[in-house]
């Protein structure tokens, strides 16, 4: 098994940029692939962006892709989300998850999930 802590949430304004965090623990960081999602009040869980086992392969959601950037270092056993250009509609708590094999854009078919981070973004 693979333990995920999510950090670096909090309150900014539009436009603003944020660094999530995820830091792991117990299993071989290296052997999952990662990904980060989000869920804002009264919606289902969506995906963000994804990375592969090596970081060599990224996939992001299309509201997010040319703001965001997913980062892994496996040396240090963390996941990163950088977030630019921060928009009202990005207000939500993201989760980073772990699962085998390949990116993959359903939350169901991630085995490892962090306890959430809280991001607010005030128009």
């Amino acid at each position: 098994q693979v333990q995920l802590v999510e950090s670096g949430g909090g309150l900014v304004q539009a436009g603003a940029s944020l660094r999530l965090s995820c830091a792991a623990s117990g299993h071989t960081f290296s052997n999952y692939v990662m990904g980060w999602f989000r869920q804002a009040p009264g919606k289902e869980r969506e995906f963000v962006a994804g990375i592969s086992q090596t970081g060599g392969s990224t996939s992001y959601a299309d509201s997010v892709k040319g703001r965001f950037t997913i980062s892994r270092d496996n040396a240090e056993n963390t996941l990163d989300l950088q977030m630019n250009v921060l928009k009202a509609d990005d207000t939500a708590v993201y989760y980073c998850a772990a699962r085998f094999i390949r990116i993959s854009t359903e939350p169901q078919l991630y085995d490892y999930w962090g306890q959430g981070t809280l991001v607010t973004v005030s128009s």
